[in-house]
C-alpha cells in the first residue's frame, strides 16, 4: 500500500524470459487492489473521510463542547448517539461494500494460470504473474494480463475472443500473431524466445497499441491486432501463447476504471448554502442571547452572588456571558440535525428501489429492468430542462433491413398505393433454398430482372457479396450465419444472399459465394479498409476467369466524385433516388466498380505494399495509396437500408416536449439522415415556423448564419404578435431558409385549406455587431428548429462563439447537430451547463456517448445493440427510449416533490422544537437551561418524528402515475424549482418560529394560573416541559398529516405509531424504576403521569394545536379556491370523475380506440432536405484483419419490427378529449391571446392541462360546469382525403362555430394512413388541443358547449 510509485513510464522494453532484467524496470505485478481498506486501516480511514463532510466535522466539534461541563447543559449522549449511530451506518456500508471488493479480487488474484518456467508449463496463480513471462491460453480462458500474442493453434497464428468486459461487445473478433513468431508452436521453441519488444508506456487505449519487436537483428512492427487483453475470453481457439507486456494495475482495463466524477443535484448544493445560513443564524441567537446574559448577571445575577455565586472558572459577568455563548450552540443545534443527512439518504435509497422494481418499465423482449445506478440524482430527474440524445440504437433501433435499391437508373422497393392492398411478402426459397427466411422484400420487380440474368443486377448483388468484412459460419450444409460488424453491413450481404448471390465463406486470400446456384472462388488480392475520413470501402478480387475487379461502396458525396465522366447520366438519376431514399430517413450507400488490368494491379500493388509496411505515417500513405486506385470507376447503383425507430418514441418525444423539455439530438450521422429521422420521431414537425441549417465551414460565416437565424426568428415572432400578417392562418411546413431550402406546405390546416410558404424573403440586411439582448430571445414565440453540422459546430464551439450559438439554440424548440465526434457531445452538454444554469441530461447507447453521458448531471444508457459501455457509464438505465417519459415524468417528479416536502417539513419541525429554547431564554435568566428533558431533546429527530417524514419522502404523490403522464405540464414546478428554493424555506422557517412562539407562550401563560384539582399550582418547569414537548409532538403530527397526499397503511402506522411511541416512552421514563436505578439521570419522576391527568394540560394543549393548524388550513383552503395549482386542478378533476362516470364516455372511448394508425416507424413521401443519408457504422481495421488472415466471429443480429400499437394509443387519447383553451390571436400562432378576449381564465385552461382529464372521461365532464364559460375544441372527423383547395373554406365543417377546429384531413403523407382515414400529426394535435397553433375561424357567432359535444357525437356517429 505504501510502496513507492516508480516514475513515469516514456516507453517500456520488456524480455522474454527473462525475470531478472524485466524485475530492474520495477514494473507492476500482476496483483490487482479495488479495495479501500484492510483491517488495520479501515477505522482510521473510514473516519477520516467521513469526517471530510462538513456536517460530521460540526457534530464533532459540538460533541467536543457537550465535553466541557462548564458550557454543557446537555449530557453528552444527545449528540454521540445520533452521531455514532450515522457514522456506523455509513461505516458498515463502506465495509460491506469493500468487502466485496476484497471477495472479487481475491478470486480474480487466484485464478490458475500456465506460466512457461525453465522450459516447462507450470501452473501459477495470477498474482504471481510478471512482465515478460510467457503464458499459455486455452479455449474460454480468461486472458490473465495484456498479451502480446506469439503462436496458436489455429492456422496463420489466428485467435478468437470475446471483449465483453472491455467494451460490452459481445460479438467474437480475431487476432494475429506476427508472422515470424507463429511458427514458434512448441514448448522447446517458445523457452529460447529471447525477443525484446519496445513499446508505448500503459495507457487507457483500448483501441491502439503501438510497438516492435527486436529479434534476429531483426525488428517487426506491433498493432492492436497483435494483442490479447486483460477481461477477454479466449474462444474457438485450442490453445495460443503469449508475452505478457503489461500486468495488474497497468493493463488497459484497470487503466479504463477509473471513477466517474461524483455528482450532486442542486438540491444539495441549495441545502449546503442553507445549512450555513442556518449556522450563521445560530450564531446569532447566540450572540442575542449571551448578550442577554451579560446584562442579566450584571444587572440582577449579581444579587444572589451570596447564596447563588457563579461556578469556580467564572469571575465576571463576560465570561460567563462566553460560556452560554457556547452553551446556546450546543442547545439550538438542532435547528440542523444530524438526523437530516441520514433521512435524505434514506429516501433517495427508496426512490431508487422504486425505479428498479418498475414493472412498467420493465422491457420483457430483452428480459431487461431499468436500473438507478445511483441514489444520489433521482429529485434531479424532476428538474431536467435538456434531454441530449443520441439517435442511432437510442431513438432507432440500431437494426438494419435493405429496404429499397437503385440499379442502372431502376428504382426497386417502392411501397405500392397505401390506399390499396397490401402487397405480398416475396417467397425466396423455391427461388433459392439458401434464402434468408427472415429476410422481408416486398417488389417482385427486382426478383424478376435476377432471374431473367439481367447483367447490372447480378453484379449489384455480386458485388454486394464481396465487398464487406463480413464472417460467414455455416453450422449445417446451408444453415449460414452471417456475423457482421456493423447492421448495414449484415443488412447488404444478406439481400445479396437472398437474390441468389449468397457469401458462403472466405479465407484469407479467397472469397467463396454462390451465384445463382452455382459455386464460385475469387482470389482476394487486397481490402481497402473503411474508416471515417475516407467513408467508403474497396475490394480487389480476380474472378475464375482471371479479370481483376475493384468493387467500391461509400458514402454517395465521396463516391460520386471518383466516377467515370461517362457516368454523368446515369449519376443524376441516382442521385434522385438516393435523394427520395433519404427523404425517407433511410441510411444509403452508392456502389460503383473498375476494371484493372494486370499492370495496373502490380504497380498498384507494389506502391500499396511500401506503404503497408512504412514505420512512419502509414495511415497517410494508405491513405494515399487507395486514392490512387479508388478513380475511374463505373457506378452501379445505390442501396436504401431502414433503421427503424424504436417503439413510442414520437409518442415519447411530443410528450417530454409539452412538458417544456427541450430535446437535442447529436448524432454522427449526416444531416439529411438526422433530419429525417427528426421528422419521423415528430422532434420536427411539419407546422413549424421555420428550421434554419448551419453550414458554414467558416467563423465568420456561421456567425453570419446563427444571427440571421435569430433577426429571423425575432422577425417572425413581432409579425406574428403584433398581428401584421392578419388573416394568413399559418406558416406552411417546415422552411429552409438561405440556410437550406424552402418548401410550401404538403398537407392541410384546420379548415381543410391548402397553404404555401410566403416567398423567400430577400437576404437580412447586414447583422448588427452584437447579438440581441437575450430577454427579446427568451420572449420569441413560435416553434424553430436549427441544425447544425459538426464542422460548423466545431467554429460555433469556440469561445467568441459560444455565446451567439446557445442564445439561437436554446430559442429553438428542437436541434439537431450532425457528423458530431463524440468530443463534441460533451462539449455541447458542458456549453449548456455553463450558460443556461438548467439541468441536463444525455442518453446514449453507445460507446460514442460515454463523455456526453458523463458530461451531463444525469446519464441514462440505454442497453442495447452497441454493448453496455454507456450503461456502465450512465446513472440510470433500462433498455427502450420510450421509458424517458415514466422516469422523468413519474419517478422523476414525484422525487423532486417529495424530497421538497420532506425538506420543508424538516426544517419546519427543528425550528418549532429548537425555537422554544430561544423564548425560554428570556425567562431562566439566559442560563442556556433547557426547556425539555433531555432525553426528549436526543428521541425528538431519532424517534419520536422521524418515521412520518420518512413515510412522507418515500410514499407521498400529488397524483396518480397516469395523471402525471396526462397532464406534462404538471413537471414544470420542478424545472422552475418552486417546491422548494429560498423563498419557500423561509416560509418554513417563518412557520416553525411562529409555531414556537405559540408553543412556548400558550403554556406558559395558561399554566402561570392554573392549578390542580387540589389545588396544587401547575406552574412548575416540569410541568411545562411536558406540555410544551406533548403539544410539540401532536402540533407536528397534525402538519404532517396536513402535508401527506398520498396515505398508505404505512403512512398510518409512521405517524399516529409514533405518536404513541411518544406517550409510551414519555411515561416510562418518567417512571419511579428508571428512577430508582438512575437517580441522576431520570429527574422527572411521574411528572408524565400526572401532567397528562390534568384537564387544563390538554386544554392548553388543544388551544396551542389549533392556534398552530387553523391558519395553516385556512391558508391552503384560500390558496387552493383563488390561486389553484394545476395539481390542484388535476386531483379535483380526479375526484370528479370517481363520482359520476357517464355511459357516453365509454362510446366515445369505443369510437374513437379503432383508428391506430399505421406505424409511423418510417416517414411517408414528404417534402424536405434531399440528400442521402450515409450508411456505414462499423470501425475501421476490419479488412486488414481479413486480408492477413483474420477471421471476424461476431454475434448475429436478430432482426424486429417495429410495433406501431402504442405509436397511436395517446394520440387516441388525445382524440377522446376536449380541452378549453384561450383563443388564438389572428395570426394563427401561439401568442397571448389579448387579455379583453381570453378573460381570466384559471391556468388549467391555458394549454396547462395538456393531455386531458380521465382515460376515458373528456375533461368538460370531469370539470362540472366550470368549462362552460370557456371555448370548446372540436375533433370533427373530415370525410376528405386530401387536402381541400383554397376555395373550399366554405365548407360547413369548416364554419363549425367554436374556436378551433382538428378535421382529419390527408396528412398520409406525414407519417402514414389507417385504415379509417385517421392520421394525425402532432402539430395537427397540438393545434386542436392544446391551443398552440390553433387558427382564427371567420365566424362572430359563438356555440355552447352543448352544441360542440353534440356536434362531435354526430359526426363519431356519421363515421
Amino acid at each position: 500500500m505504501f510502496r513507492k510509485k516508480p516514475p513515469p513510464e516514456e516507453e517500456r522494453r520488456v524480455r522474454a524470459n527473462d525475470r531478472e532484467y524485466n524485475e530492474k524496470f520495477q514494473y507492476a505485478s500482476n496483483c490487482i487492489m479495488t479495495s479501500k481498506y484492510n483491517i488495520i486501516t479501515f477505522l482510521p480511514v473510514n473516519l477520516f473521510e467521513q469526517f471530510q463532510e462538513v456536517a460530521n466535522t460540526y457534530f464533532l466539534f459540538l460533541l467536543i463542547l457537550q465535553l466541557i461541563p462548564q458550557i454543557s447543559s446537555l449530557s453528552w449522549f444527545t449528540t454521540i448517539v445520533p452521531l455514532a449511530l450515522v457514522l456506523s451506518i455509513t461505516a458498515v456500508k463502506d465495509a460491506t461494500d469493500d468487502y466485496f471488493r476484497h471477495k472479487s479480487d481475491n478470486q480474480v488474484n487466484n485464478r490458475q494460470s500456465q506460466v512457461l518456467i525453465n522450459g516447462s508449463i507450470q501452473s501459477e496463480k495470477w498474482m504471481n504473474v510478471r512482465v515478460g513471462d510467457i503464458i499459455k491460453l486455452e479455449n474460454n480462458q480468461f486472458v490473465a494480463a495484456d498479451l502480446l500474442l506469439l503462436s496458436s493453434t489455429e492456422p496463420h497464428g489466428l485467435c478468437y475472443i470475446e471483449t465483453a468486459e472491455l467494451d460490452g461487445e459481445t460479438n467474437m473478433k480475431v487476432r494475429q500473431s506476427v508472422s515470424v513468431t507463429s511458427e514458434l508452436g512448441n514448448q522447446n521453441n517458445l523457452a529460447s524466445f529471447d525477443g525484446e519488444v519496445v513499446c508505448e508506456p500503459p495507457n487507457n487505449k483500448l483501441d491502439r497499441f503501438c510497438g516492435t519487436l527486436y529479434w534476429r537483428d531483426k525488428k517487426y512492427t506491433l498493432t492492436n491486432q497483435n494483442m490479447l487483453l486483460r477481461g477477454c475470453v479466449l474462444r474457438n481457439t485450442e490453445a495460443c501463447y503469449g508475452l505478457v507486456i503489461f500486468a495488474g494495475p497497468d493493463t488497459k482495463l484497470m487503466q479504463n476504471s477509473g471513477r466517474t466524477k461524483f455528482k450532486r443535484t442542486s438540491i444539495d448544493r441549495l441545502m449546503n448554502t442553507l445549512v450555513l445560513w442556518i449556522f450563521g443564524f445560530l450564531v446569532c441567537m447566540g450572540v442575542i442571547l449571551a448578550v442577554g446574559n451579560a446584562v442579566w448577571e450584571r444587572e440582577v445575577g449579581s444579587l444572589f452572588q451570596s447564596y447563588l455565586p457563579w461556578d469556580p472558572p467564572v469571575d465576571n459577568f463576560l465570561f460567563s456571558a462566553f460560556l452560554s455563548f457556547w452553551s446556546y450552540v450546543i442547545i439550538l443545534n438542532t435547528v440542523v440535525p444530524i438526523s437530516l443527512y441520514v433521512s435524505v439518504e434514506v429516501i433517495r435509497l427508496g426512490h431508487s428501489y422504486f425505479i428498479n422494481w418498475d414493472q412498467q418499465m420493465f422491457c420483457s423482449q430483452c428480459n431487461t429492468a431499468a436500473e438507478a445506478r445511483t441514489t444520489t440524482l433521482n429529485e434531479e430527474l424532476g428538474q431536467v430542462e435538456y434531454i441530449f440524445s443520441d439517435k442511432t440504437g437510442t431513438l432507432t433501433q440500431n437494426i438494419m433491413s435493405f429496404n429499397k435499391c437503385s440499379i442502372n437508373g431502376q428504382t426497386y422497393g417502392e411501397v405500392a398505393d397505401p390506399l390499396g392492398p397490401q402487397p405480398k411478402r416475396l417467397d425466396f426459397t423455391p427461388f433459392n433454398p439458401l434464402a434468408d427466411p427472415d429476410f422481408c422484400f416486398y417488389d417482385d420487380t427486382l426478383l424478376e430482372s435476377v432471374k431473367v440474368g439481367d447483367s447490372h443486377t447480378h453484379e449489384f448483388f455480386r458485388l454486394l457479396s464481396l465487398c464487406h468484412t463480413v464472417m460467414s459460419e455455416e453450422k449445417s450444409e446451408g444453415e449460414l450465419v452471417y456475423k457482421a460488424q456493423s447492421p448495414d453491413e449484415g443488412a447488404l450481404v444478406t439481400a445479396a444472399r437472398n437474390f441468389g448471390f449468397v457469401f458462403r465463406s472466405r479465407t484469407p486470400g479467397t472469397i467463396t459465394t454462390t451465384e445463382m446456384g452455382r459455386p464460385v472462388t475469387y482470389t482476394l488480392l487486397a481490402i481497402l479498409d473503411f474508416n471515417n475520413i475516407r467513408k467508403r470501402m474497396s475490394v480487389i478480387v480476380r474472378n475464375p476467369e482471371g479479370r481483376i475487379r475493384l468493387y467500391c461502396k461509400g458514402a454517395d458525396t465521396v463516391l460520386l466524385e471518383r466516377l467515370n465522366p461517362s457516368n454523368q447520366e446515369l449519376m443524376n438519376i441516382t442521385s434522385d433516388h438516393l435523394n427520395e431514399y433519404a427523404a425517407d430517413g433511410l441510411r444509403t450507400l452508392a456502389l460503383a466498380y473498375r476494371d484493372l488490368s494486370e499492370d495496373n494491379w502490380e504497380s498498384w500493388s507494389e506502391s500499396h505494399r511500401c506503404a503497408d509496411k512504412a514505420t512512419n505515417c502509414r495511415e497517410d500513405r494508405l491513405a494515399a495509396a487507395y486514392e490512387e486506385i479508388e478513380q475511374d470507376m463505373m457506378l452501379l447503383g445505390a442501396t436504401a437500408i431502414e433503421d427503424k425507430l424504436q417503439e413510442g418514441v414520437p409518442e415519447t418525444i411530443a410528450v417530454l416536449s409539452l412538458a417544456n423539455i427541450k430535446i437535442w439530438v447529436l448524432t454522427g450521422d449526416k444531416q439529411e439522415t438526422a433530419v429525417n429521422i427528426g421528422y419521423s420521431c415528430k422532434m420536427l414537425t411539419d407546422d413549424m415556423t421555420e428550421v434554419f441549417i448551419i453550414s458554414g465551414h467558416t467563423v465568420q460565416s456561421v456567425r453570419q448564419e446563427l444571427r440571421g437565424a435569430r433577426e429571423r426568428m425575432i422577425e417572425l415572432s413581432k409579425a406574428r404578435d403584433g398581428g401584421k400578417q392578419e388573416g394568413m392562418e399559418g406558416w406552411g411546413e417546415a422552411c429552409f431558409t438561405s440556410y437550406g431550402l424552402r418548401e410550401g406546405q404538403e398537407g392541410g390546416d384546420a379548415g381543410g385549406k391548402q397553404l404555401g410558404c410566403p416567398p423567400s424573403s430577400p437576404p437580412p440586411p447586414p447583422p448588427p455587431p452584437t447579438p440581441p439582448p437575450s430577454y427579446l430571445m427568451d420572449s420569441i414565440s413560435g416553434e424553430f428548429a436549427l441544425v447544425i453540422n459538426g464542422h460548423s459546430l466545431a467554429h460555433a464551439l469556440e469561445a467568441d462563439m459560444e455565446a451567439e450559438f446557445v442564445s439561437t439554440a436554446c430559442a429553438c424548440k428542437a436541434v439537431i447537430c450532425c457528423r458530431v465526434t463524440p468530443l463534441q457531445k460533451a462539449q455541447v452538454v458542458e456549453l449548456i451547463k455553463k450558460h443556461k444554469k438548467a439541468v441536463t441530461l444525455a442518453i446514449g447507447d453507445g460507446a460514442n456517448d460515454v463523455s456526453m453521458i458523463k458530461s451531463a448531471h444525469i446519464g441514462v444508457g440505454i442497453s442495447g445493440q452497441e454493448g453496455i459501455q454507456a450503461v456502465l457509464a450512465s446513472d440510470y438505465s433500462f433498455s427502450q427510449f420510450r421509458f424517458l417519459q415514466r422516469l422523468l415524468l413519474v419517478h422523476g417528479r414525484w422525487s423532486y416533490l417529495r424530497m421538497c416536502r420532506f425538506l420543508c417539513y424538516f426544517f419546519y419541525k427543528n425550528f418549532a422544537f429548537t425555537m422554544v429554547h430561544f423564548w425560554f431564554g428570556f425567562f431562566c435568566g439566559f442560563s442556556a437551561q433547557t426547556v425539555y428533558d433531555q432525553y426528549f431533546i436526543t428521541l425528538y429527530n431519532i424517534v419520536y418524528t422521524s418515521l412520518p417524514v420518512l413515510a412522507m419522502g418515500i410514499f407521498d404523490q400529488d397524483v396518480p402515475d397516469q395523471r402525471s403522464l396526462e397532464y406534462p405540464k404538471l413537471y414544470e414546478p420542478g424545472q422552475l424549482n418552486l417546491l422548494f428554493n429560498k423563498r419557500e424555506f423561509f416560509i418554513c422557517i417563518a412557520q416553525g418560529i411562529y409555531t414556537s412562539v405559540v408553543l412556548f407562550f400558550v403554556p406558559c401563560a395558561v399554566l402561570s394560573d392554573a392549578t390542580q384539582s387540589t389545588g396544587v399550582p401547575l406552574a412548575d418547569y416540569q410541568t411545562f416541559a411536558v406540555t410544551t414537548a406533548t403539544a410539540l409532538v401532536i402540533v407536528v403530527s397534525v402538519q404532517i398529516a396536513l402535508d401527506t397526499g398520498f396515505w398508505t397503511v404505512i403512512n398510518h402506522i409512521c405517524v399516529w405509531g409514533s405518536l404513541g411511541c411518544f406517550f409510551a416512552i414519555m411515561i416510562a421514563l418518567h417512571s419511579q424504576t428508571l428512577f430508582r436505578i438512575f437517580p441522576n439521570q431520570f429527574s422527572f419522576i411521574g411528572r408524565a403521569q400526572i401532567t397528562l391527568l390534568q384537564p387544563v394540560v390538554w386544554l392548553t394543549i388543544a388551544l396551542a394545536t389549533a392556534i398552530c393548524i387553523v391558519p395553516v388550513l385556512a391558508f391552503r383552503f384560500l390558496k387552493v379556491d383563488l390561486k389553484p395549482q394545476l395539481s390542484d386542478t388535476v386531483r379535483y378533476t380526479q375526484l370528479v370523475h370517481q363520482k359520476k362516470r357517464k355511459p357516453v364516455s365509454r362510446g366515445v372511448e369505443r369510437g374513437w380506440r379503432g383508428t391506430n394508425s399505421v406505424s409511423e416507424g418510417r416517414l411517408g413521401a414528404r417534402g424536405g432536405s434531399r440528400r442521402s443519408g450515409y450508411a456505414f457504422a462499423h470501425q475501421e481495421g476490419f479488412g486488414e484483419l481479413i486480408t492477413s488472415g483474420k477471421n471476424m466471429r461476431l454475434s448475429s443480429l436478430a432482426l424486429a419490427t417495429f410495433a406501431s400499437r402504442h405509436s397511436s394509443s395517446w394520440i387516441d387519447t388525445l382524440r377522446r378529449k376536449k380541452h378549453t383553451h384561450t383563443p388564438p390571436s389572428a395570426s394563427g400562432e401561439s401568442s397571448p391571446a389579448p387579455s379583453s378576449v381570453s378573460g381570466s381564465a384559471p391556468p388549467l385552461s391555458n394549454s396547462s392541462s395538456v393531455l386531458g382529464g380521465s382515460q376515458d372521461t373528456p375533461i368538460e365532464e370531469e370539470t362540472g360546469t366550470a368549462t362552460a364559460q370557456k371555448s370548446q375544441t372540436v375533433l370533427t372527423p373530415s370525410a376528405q382525403t386530401r387536402p381541400a383547395p383554397a376555395s373550399d373554406s366554405e365548407d360547413p365543417v369548416s364554419q363549425t362555430p367554436c374556436v378551433g377546429v382538428l378535421t382529419a384531413t390527408a396528412v398520409r403523407a406525414h407519417g402514414g394512413d389507417s385504415p379509417g382515414g385517421w392520421t394525425i400529426t402532432l402539430g395537427t394535435v397540438q393545434e386542436a388541443l392544446f391551443g398552440w397553433r390553433a387558427r382564427a375561424v371567420t365566424s362572430n357567432n359563438q356555440a355552447s358547449p352543448a352544441k360542440d359535444i353534440n356536434q362531435m357525437e354526430a359526426n363519431l356517429g356519421h363515421e
